[in-house]
């Protein structure tokens, strides 16, 4: 990261306090990449917003948005303001926007995995971690993934149930996935954090948000910071 990106660090990092300065450091500390999350064509607002919140609780620091029929709406009574901290990605301007989600995941280096009770998957539990780099698609509420989604799929998991109901809500199958897979990951020797460039410019744009007339501020700086040279 070049020096006048630090530089303006820096100085915004002296307009919040010592307290929450440490507290970002140390959620960038935890932060990864290695796992992502696609949520395609999420319709129910308190779902879409309930795994944002999971996806921030876990560390997963990218959500993938898919919209084709439905418009992913957050519902910040349920969501707590995390999406202010996560990186989301819209993918919602084709005809075949899943396809589009999938080929730039997998230029990324993604294997992409599909969440479904109705294929023979392994558990999260089984996964393996080893093998790369993995996203996870999530479906609808009432059908789960869409056919397409399914057969763009490299690998398949499921949470095993022994009950009446055919399949999780889709904010709990997050959840009980997301939460396996991230303790999975503590306990391995996987190198699963993001670099110290993508947390400096993580760490910028959360200063931007907490800070009342950023924009303001920001403009001075360079002002004055050209004027040095």
């Amino acid at each position: 990261m070049d020096k006048f990106t630090l530089d303006l660090i820096d100085h915004l990092s002296g307009f919040v306090t010592e307290n929450r300065l440490s507290l970002f450091r140390k959620v960038l500390g935890e932060r990864t990449r290695y796992i992502t999350v696609l949520l395609e064509d999420i319709y129910q607002s308190q779902n879409a917003s309930a795994v944002l919140r999971t996806c921030d609780c876990t560390g997963i620091q990218d959500i993938h948005i898919v919209e084709q029929q439905n418009e992913y709406e957050i519902d910040r009574d349920v969501a707590l303001g995390s999406n202010l901290w996560l990186s989301l990605h819209y993918y919602n301007e084709g005809s075949d926007n899943i396809y589009t989600a999938v080929k730039a995941l997998r230029k990324q280096g993604y294997r992409i995995v599909a969440t479904s009770p109705h294929k023979e998957g392994v558990t999260p539990e089984s996964f393996n971690l080893e093998k790369g780099k993995a996203v996870f698609l999530f479906g609808t509420e009432l059908n789960g993934l869409t056919e397409r989604a399914l057969e763009l799929a490299d690998e398949f998991i499921q949470i095993p149930m022994v009950g009446f109901t055919e399949s999780y809500n889709i904010s709990v199958s997050a959840a009980l996935t997301l939460y396996s897979l991230r303790k999975r990951l503590e306990s391995s020797s996987l190198d699963w954090f993001i670099c110290e460039d993508e947390k400096n410019e993580l760490l910028l744009n959360w200063l931007r948000i907490s800070i009342k007339m950023s924009g303001q501020i920001e403009t001075k700086f360079i002002q004055e910071y050209r004027s040095d040279f």
